[in-house]
């Protein structure tokens, strides 16, 4: 190998250890937010409130683009994952109620 190709493995590898480090975080971020919302859906359930929120879900949709705006992320990626997150929640919250 030439020095550049070992330099470009030495930092490919350097940026993958980055990258599995950061998926462990958000893998234990999620859980901790869904432990959060699993508590928030038994608490709708034990007050028969609805499982969404439609007027909160528009807020964080708005809020979340706002951010990552400002991280530099694409606000429409950013826009997808906190719905199908939310569509996770609501789930569980459905299955609170029943």
């Amino acid at each position: 190998m030439t020095d550049a190709t070992t330099r470009a493995a030495d930092l490919l590898k350097e940026h993958r250890a980055s990258i599995d480090r950061l998926d462990a975080i958000l893998v234990y971020t999620l859980a901790e937010r869904f432990k959060h919302t699993q508590s928030v859906g038994r608490l709708k359930a034990e007050h028969e409130l609805p499982p969404s929120d439609p007027a909160r879900e528009a807020q964080q949709i708005e809020r979340l683009e706002r951010l990552a705006k400002e991280a530099d992320l694409d606000p429409e990626f950013a826009k997808k994952f906190l719905n199908f997150v939310i569509s996770e929640v609501i789930r569980h919250h459905e299955k609170f109620q029943k």
